[in-house]
């Protein structure tokens, strides 16, 4: 296990929608015996509305204020030792007081899925408020690419078996 890992025990999945950071991360989670957190599903909760409630009501600045003070609250517990692995919505790592709340609190992994891929798993979704523009989708995830790449790893997501992702996960010199 890497020196930044066990000082903040804190595993971020990061990513495009729908490249399998919640689904990836409960059973990552249930395979090093951790905890589990969802950020979207959470700030759900918090707000007792959906993610596109939030930003009809709100707006992207009024939920990114929320995703911001839920990240910080699991960040806080990871700091005080208490191991996570945390799925981070599609856009939150790429907000730079994000980022800057999880850079050197735990490790960060880019789940790296093709747009096909993508596009297959979205189906005909239409309760993401980002996705909603189909056509704008592409460009959306062009965009966002750059700023995934800061994760400290990448794994490549071409497949949909749980296991041979969490058997690469676990291959990476963080352990």
């Amino acid at each position: 296990m890497t020196l930044k890992l066990k000082r903040t025990p804190g595993l971020y999945l990061v990513g495009f929608m729908a490249s399998g950071k919640t689904t990836l991360g409960r059973a990552l989670a249930e395979d090093l015996g951790w905890p589990f957190a969802d950020i979207d599903s959470e700030i759900e909760t918090r707000a007792g509305k959906t993610i596109s409630q939030i930003f009809a009501e709100m707006g992207e600045t009024g939920f990114r204020d929320l995703e911001t003070q839920v990240i910080h609250r699991h960040v806080q517990r990871i700091e005080s030792g208490f191991p996570c692995v945390v799925a981070l919505g599609g856009g939150a790592f790429i907000q730079p007081r994000n980022w800057q709340l999880i850079e050197n609190n735990g490790i960060t992994v880019w789940l790296d899925c093709p747009m096909e891929i993508i596009r297959r798993r979205l189906g005909d979704d239409n309760t993401r408020p980002l996705a909603s523009n189909r056509n704008g989708l592409m460009q959306l995830y062009e965009d966002r690419r750059p700023l995934y790449a800061r994760a400290d790893y990448k794994i490549n997501v071409d497949t949909d078996d749980v296991v041979e992702l969490i058997r690469r996960i676990r291959e990476l010199p963080i352990f």
